[in-house]
């Protein structure tokens, strides 16, 4: 009896559907296999980088901020009684004493006044041998508006009131004046406080009498917070530190300085460089550099407090780890970089 072959047809039939399966399910594995590769890490240039060690040790948290130095001795000169600037006999620069005489006022109406006041007090005098009682308020009324006038009159040369400086001298020959108009500003340079912005985010954990640093660039000098406004302006607080110490050459009233005040000393904690990114009490991401210095892959870093150049480290890295704390936000949409 025969046995019924199948045809080479069907054979080669069979063939092709099995190299087909075989292939299909290559391609799937190939297309897994591709699936769960990681996306290439872009390269980044080491020099454009700010590479820093985690470090475990003491840490000092400060702010900075700019501002000026002030004259804590100013006296503004006002003008006593209506009068014309005559003559200005000091200009601003001009060291002066409490008693020197800065500028000249006439007023040919107190003269009047004056005049009159003298004869006044002449008449009452000459009555008062016959009429004593009867003149006694008279006389005293006439000498008290004598030496009012008098006064007057004398202030009319404007004196420095103090030692130091004239810094000011906002008027000019000509010009009328009333009384209360601020005519010149003297200042004592010898006794000098620095007036520091500190940003408001900063500026909540200073208090009175913590130690400061003034840098005039031209020396440094130690001092002491001595006030804080309560107000913010443009986003800042001013701080007045008292300096403490000789001044540096060149220390003169609106001279331009960076303040630095020091808020507390933290003893053994986990502390960085500060990040270009990340506030206190927040979580950055950073790059964390490899052990072989040129792969880095993000890590989430809980950062604490923070001082002017460093932060605190609460997790997220150890001693001896080296992270990128310049910004990287050109690379957000990676995990790793590499640096050549």
């Amino acid at each position: 009896m025969d046995i019924a072959r199948p045809s080479n047809a069907r054979k080669k039939r069979i063939r092709q559907i099995i190299y087909a399966v075989v292939g299909l399910a290559a391609v799937a594995l190939v297309s897994f296999g591709l699936s769960r590769l990681k996306p290439a890490a872009p390269t980044v240039e080491r020099a454009v980088v700010w590479p820093a060690k985690v470090e475990r040790g003491p840490m000092v948290r400060q702010v900075r901020g700019l501002g000026t130095l002030t004259p804590e001795d100013i006296r503004w000169i006002p003008a006593t009684t209506q009068g014309r600037v005559e003559r200005i006999i000091l200009r601003p620069g001009t060291p002066v004493k409490a008693n020197d005489v800065v500028l000249e006022l006439t007023n040919p109406q107190l003269e009047q006044q004056l005049q009159d006041a003298t004869l006044k007090l002449q008449a009452a005098e000459a009555g008062l041998a016959n009429t004593k009682v009867a003149m006694n308020n008279d006389l005293l009324q006439a000498r008290a508006l004598l030496r009012l006038t008098q006064q007057q009159r004398d202030e009319l040369k404007v004196r420095a009131g103090l030692d130091g400086m004239l810094q000011l001298v906002p008027v000019e020959v000509g010009q009328q004046v009333a009384p209360g108009a601020n005519l010149a500003r003297v200042a004592n340079p010898s006794r000098l406080k620095a007036e520091i912005k500190i940003a408001e985010t900063q500026a909540k954990d200073i208090q009175i009498g913590q130690k400061a640093e003034v840098d005039t660039r031209n020396g440094v000098v130690q001092g002491r917070v001595a006030r804080i406004d309560p107000s913010v302006q443009n986003g800042t607080r001013t701080v007045d530190v008292t300096l403490i110490g000789d001044l540096p050459r060149g220390a003169v009233p609106d001279l331009s300085v960076d303040g630095t005040i020091e808020l507390e000393r933290l003893n053994d904690v986990l502390f960085m460089g500060r990040p270009a990114f990340g506030q206190e009490q927040s979580v950055v991401g950073l790059f964390k550099i490899a052990t072989d210095g040129v792969n880095a892959e993000r890590v989430q870093v809980k950062l604490g407090r923070s001082s002017v150049n460093t932060m605190e480290v609460l997790s997220g890295l150890k001693v001896g780890d080296q992270v990128i704390l310049s910004d990287m936000s050109a690379y957000d949409a990676y995990d790793r970089i590499r640096l050549k």
